[in-house]
């Protein structure tokens, strides 16, 4: 981030860790030339659900507590709503859109869960271990958004998913964002100011 800060280089961060705060100083200089922006995961507001699907990233208050100090410091923040995991995290998404908001963030996006090749393996054991009684009804609304199958290795498709469940997803994100006053303006990135310092001892033009 230094590197990049010295050479005025923009860059996009996406993460779940409120960790990002301790870097505040650096983005908000960077924020002066539209030179950063910072997305949050959340996947769910519920701290019991949240803990268990990923116990080594922050709980969801501390999410949102990032976004808030990010945005404080005047820093472009959003919140990516990913991953959506029909028949167990769905539902949330317009709380999660709303919170969001009221802390600071300014865009948004989503992503339904996506299950490839050693992740499967690992999210059917998830759910056997810790929501049992929903195995089955989650892996349905995800054959339902994956036309038929637990997977979508197609680009563009497998970010959005496919058939009704799909549509009904994406047409909540789209009304809730509007409601919430998300994405409102286009997220910008500047090279405006790029430079490359220049070096001690670095090498002469040959003409």
């Amino acid at each position: 981030l230094e590197v990049l800060a010295e050479f005025h280089n923009p860059v996009g961060l996406i993460t779940k860790n409120h960790l990002i705060t301790r870097d505040i100083d650096l983005f908000s200089e960077m924020a002066k030339e539209d030179g950063v922006a910072i997305f949050i995961s959340v996947t769910s507001l519920d701290p019991e659900l949240a803990a268990d699907l990923e116990p080594r990233t922050s709980r969801p208050a501390a999410r949102l507590a990032a976004i808030r100090e990010l945005s404080a410091a005047g820093i472009p923040v959003g919140v990516n709503v990913a991953p959506v995991i029909p028949g167990l995290t769905d539902h949330e998404m317009p709380a999660i859109l709303q919170a969001a908001s009221e802390a600071g963030a300014l865009f948004a996006g989503y992503v339904p869960v996506r299950l490839p090749q050693t992740v499967l393996p690992v999210f059917t054991e998830w759910l056997e271990v810790h929501r049992p009684l929903r195995k089955e009804k989650v892996l349905e609304a995800i054959r339902e958004i994956r036309g038929g199958a637990l997977n979508d290795a197609n680009f563009g498709s497998r970010m959005r998913g496919e058939g009704p469940v799909a549509s009904n997803m994406e047409q909540m994100f789209r009304i809730y964002t509007k409601r919430y006053g998300l994405n409102e303006k286009r997220l910008h990135l500047s090279t405006a100011h790029f430079c490359r310092p220049p070096l001690a001892g670095e090498q002469m033009a040959l003409f």
